[in-house]
């Protein structure tokens, strides 16, 4: 039932973050958070906070929306954007743009597609999106960073290096995947550099408020905070699409059926969704369901987009 119709003039999105927020803090089940990343481990799965972004950067939050945390895989949106933008559809050569029904982290289907990831978000899509990002700039993570940093308005954000050690001490399934698809030739730079850059790109702390306000560009369909066009209206369209079919690891289905809008997760517990020409959200709550995907966070998203009516169906 929608509680409120939202005035396309001036979204009143508080109240209905506090009455997320209390129906989430009355949530037995949260999850558990990754702990396959000993520095994710110990995260409190009860922890909670959500933001909104309007399209003029103005942004509403509750609970922990400030408070950093690890980004982990949203970190993808933002490079596979940024590739994007230099490079067009020549992208798609290298990586596909199907969702794969896969684990996140599966070697599997690299060896009858012939080193070619099946879509931007699994690991594999990742490593080469974000080779070619290194190839095109030099510096993958410093790249990232600045765009992260102009995006959101907070010239603080910055890599966590205990994280990145820790991700970099536990990731021979990547390094398996780079190598792989090295044997391809689907990678361009040597993999132990590829890897340095991907497991600190993954390890950058940002909080909702900076994630919410970062993602707008996508919002905006392709226009960046100081107005200059990063993206063309159907790259928009495109990373919006890949976001709504592959964006949630093997659970992009049923978080479609749940939601309704294109979104990204991450194993840190973050999860971030636009609704193109309106407004953008990330929440954060560090417990994982089985595929990955924040337990509260999914929870909260379809709540908002049943409360407010904003769906992109």
């Amino acid at each position: 039932m929608v509680i409120m119709a939202m005035s396309t003039s001036s979204p009143v999105f508080q109240p209905v973050l506090d009455r997320i927020a209390a129906e989430i803090e009355h949530t037995p089940e949260r999850g558990r958070p990754a702990d396959y990343i000993p520095a994710l481990a110990a995260c409190d799965p009860r922890r909670f906070g959500m933001a909104v972004a309007e399209l003029d950067g103005t942004v509403y939050g509750v609970g922990d929306w400030r408070q950093p945390f690890s980004a982990q895989s949203l970190t993808k949106v933002f490079t596979l954007a940024l590739v994007l933008a230099r490079e067009g559809d020549a992208l798609w050569e290298h990586v596909g743009r199907e969702p794969s029904g896969n684990p996140f982290n599966s070697l599997v289907q690299l060896e009858y597609e012939n080193g070619i990831p099946r879509n931007p978000f699994i690991n594999a899509g990742a490593l080469v999106v974000t080779d070619r990002l290194h190839t095109q700039t030099g510096d993958t993570v410093g790249t990232l960073l600045d765009f992260l940093r102009a995006e959101s308005g907070n010239a603080r954000l910055a890599i966590n290096k205990d994280v990145a050690a820790s991700e970099s001490a536990h990731g021979d399934r990547n390094a398996a995947l780079g190598h792989f698809m090295a044997s391809y030739g689907n990678i361009g730079n040597p993999v132990p550099v590829l890897l340095d850059q991907y497991f600190r790109q993954c390890s950058i702390e940002a909080s909702c408020a900076d994630l919410a306000v970062a993602t707008g560009f996508l919002a905006r369909h392709g226009i960046r905070a100081d107005g200059t066009r990063l993206l063309t209206r159907s790259q928009a369209k495109q990373v919006n699409a890949v976001m709504l079919t592959c964006g949630t690891y093997d659970a992009a289905g049923e978080f479609a059926y749940r939601v309704g809008l294109p979104g990204k997760s991450g194993v840190g517990g973050g999860i971030i969704a636009v609704v193109p020409g309106r407004c953008t959200l990330c929440v954060w709550s560090p417990g994982l369901d089985e595929r990955g995907n924040s337990v509260a966070g999914v929870a909260a998203l379809e709540r908002f987009t049943t409360l407010t009516g904003l769906s992109v169906f």
